[in-house]
């Protein structure tokens, strides 16, 4: 079937386990899970504070003091200059809007792709539905999985097409929003001295970007070379995003971490380093990726609105929705949509998810053992775990790179790194020498501590904190709206509809905010605050549609999707919607086209 690369795609191929052999394989899941939830510091992160804080220190410009501090009145004021932020003012401006600022501490547009440069690294879902407003650029991506240069330079451009530059502050932190009653305005405050007020804001940072290091005893004490993966140190280790890291030619590299960053990079960095010691804690699931060059006669062909109908295609098939055909074909819509797997005579869903899930991960585990020669690697990288526990990782090159005689894989058990020292990293009681270390340990995944995940708070009504307020846990209206803080959209994914294509939500959400700032605008509305009974409705909506995954996430092993093995739905700590994104974005639809604004407390004049 035609899948606009270079070829076709078959899906499927995974057979269905017998009773005895699920049974079994859940047993073994249980007790990885179990290993590592007793390992000592599963969970446990440290913030790159103090004498870490050079972890975050942006190395890709100069910092910059020459302008001078503004002060001014804007309609909208969007914080963070990624994906989210770039389609919130894209939206604005089609909709006759175009009073407002965007604010971001890095040095230019694209958000992930700003700071994630290290080599390898490349989207995950397909270019042809993760790369925004394709149509409105004029865009075809050159990859079904683009690189990341490609994707940085595409977010670029769309700031150029919509004139964005002249309405950005980069390099800018903010420090404090503080909601003033009087004004019906936001005051935002940033380290650079700006006074911003704004009539309505989006909180738009993102949902991982908020740099975290492992609470590993001595992390501190290490004098070799550090970094981490989100701030690629490219003058020590030569090279650029394509790799060729030459200047690691005689190094002892060790890299910290096996999730999707790592699995990018740890092919380059096998490729350059004179020897690297991967330490693993939980191996990856690495299903094939399969990436191909665009064909051009296929992307001349596509008719218009051809963008949204196969982001909506694929999301109704990762959700469960009944489709007659599959626009993407990649393993995604495979595992999720169940695609390949005789589940003849199963009729209960749950049951159906579970068999599919298994017999699709027996081929990822099956695959470990055809590409890596020794026994004894090949066992540790198999993983144990139901496939979206973590974030699958669709790579052609990651599992090959241990049959390197230079790459030695240390598998830590699931306990971890033991400890640190000034040049060696323990593990088991066994020191590992290294000249440098690389930290692919992610980041802060929507903690309820808002100020420490973005380095400023806000204060709504009463002085009140929004790190206050989610004290004991989030409570939100839609996910995105919090009473007391009013004209605010906080662009997160707790308590709202998360979809593996990330960007597809966050134009979603981009489209929703903007139609209530026409709204106000067209009703005489200044300001707009959701009410305690809305949010009481929707934590209990929440908690409806929380059970089954419940439980999914309770026998997970531990990792952001699961909050570290402590899921808990009644506090919102990691809670998404789970009736799942397509139903999520049906019901804002559904909220919009009754047009009363249902759920807020409006203030007119």
């Amino acid at each position: 079937m035609e899948n606009g690369l270079n070829g076709t795609i078959e899906a499927g191929g995974n057979a269905a386990p017998d009773k005895s052999d699920i049974d079994a394989i859940q047993n073994r899941y249980r007790a990885e899970r179990d290993k590592r939830l007793a390992a000592a510091n599963v969970g446990q992160y440290v913030s790159p504070d103090g004498a870490l804080a050079r972890y975050v220190d942006d190395p890709y410009v100069e910092r910059r003091f020459d302008r001078a501090a503004v002060a001014e009145e804007v309609e909208v004021a969007i914080i963070g200059a990624g994906f989210g932020g770039l389609q919130a003012a894209a939206e604005l401006i089609k909709s006759g809007i175009s009073d407002f600022r965007i604010i971001d501490k890095a040095g230019d547009f694209g958000g992930v792709w700003y700071w994630n440069r290290y080599p390898g690294a490349s989207c995950d879902i397909e270019s042809y539905i993760y790369m925004p407003m394709l149509e409105d650029m004029g865009y075809t991506p050159s990859l079904k999985y683009a690189r990341g240069p490609e994707i940085f330079d595409y977010a670029r451009s769309i700031a150029e097409k919509f004139g964005l530059y002249d309405k950005a502050l980069l390099q800018t932190q903010v420090e404090r929003l503080n909601w003033v009653e009087a004004d019906h305005r936001w005051l935002i405050s940033t380290r650079e001295g700006d006074r911003i007020r704004a009539r309505f804001v989006m909180v738009a940072t993102g949902v991982l970007q908020s740099v975290r290091l492992p609470a590993i005893p001595g992390i501190e004490t290490f004098r070799g070379h550090s970094f981490h993966t989100s701030r690629w140190d490219y003058g020590y280790t030569g090279g650029d995003p394509a790799g060729k890291l030459t200047g690691l030619a005689d190094k002892r590299v060790g890299i910290i971490g096996t999730g999707a960053t790592a699995v990018q990079c740890i092919p380059h960095l096998g490729a350059s380093a004179g020897q690297l010691y991967v330490f693993q804690r939980t191996p990856a699931a690495v299903p094939v990726r399969d990436n191909r060059t665009t064909d051009d006669g296929w992307a001349a062909a596509l008719k218009p609105g051809w963008q949204h109908e196969r982001m909506n295609n694929f999301d109704h098939i990762i959700n469960g929705r009944p489709t007659t055909v599959d626009l993407v074909q990649d393993g995604w819509t495979e595992v999720l949509g169940q695609i390949g797997v005789d589940l003849t005579g199963i009729n209960d869903a749950d049951e159906r998810r579970r068999v599919a899930d298994i017999a699709f991960m027996n081929n990822v585990r099956a695959r470990v053992d055809a590409v890596v020669k020794d026994p004894a690697t090949a066992e540790a990288l198999k993983p144990w775990f139901n496939i979206m526990c973590k974030r699958p990782c669709f790579h052609d090159e990651y599992l090959d790179t241990f049959n390197r005689p230079n790459v030695t894989l240390v598998d830590t058990n699931g306990q971890g790194v033991e400890r640190i020292s000034e040049n060696e990293i323990w593990v088991g009681g066994k020191a590992y020498e290294l000249d440098c270390l690389i930290y692919a340990s992610g980041f802060d995944f929507q903690t309820p501590d808002m100020a420490k995940r973005n380095g400023f708070d806000l204060f709504g009504r009463g002085g009140i904190s929004l790190t206050e307020k989610w004290q004991g846990g989030m409570k939100t209206y839609f996910g995105h709206f919090n009473a007391g803080f009013p004209n605010l959209f906080v662009q997160t994914a707790t308590q709202g509809g998360l979809t593996s294509n990330v960007t597809h939500g966050l134009g979603e959400l981009a489209r929703h905010f903007v139609h209530m700032v026409t709204y106000c605008h067209e009703h005489g509305v200044r300001s707009f605050d959701a009410t305690p009974q809305a949010e009481d409705m929707w934590q209990e909506k929440l908690r409806a549609a929380a059970g089954a995954r419940r439980q999914y996430d309770i026998e997970c092993t531990p990792g952001y999707y699961n909050n570290d093995g402590n899921p808990d739905a009644d506090t919102g700590l990691q809670a998404f919607y789970q009736g799942g994104s397509v139903e999520f974005f049906e019901i804002l639809e559904a909220w919009r086209n009754d047009g009363r604004f249902e759920g807020f407390e409006l203030a007119h004049g």
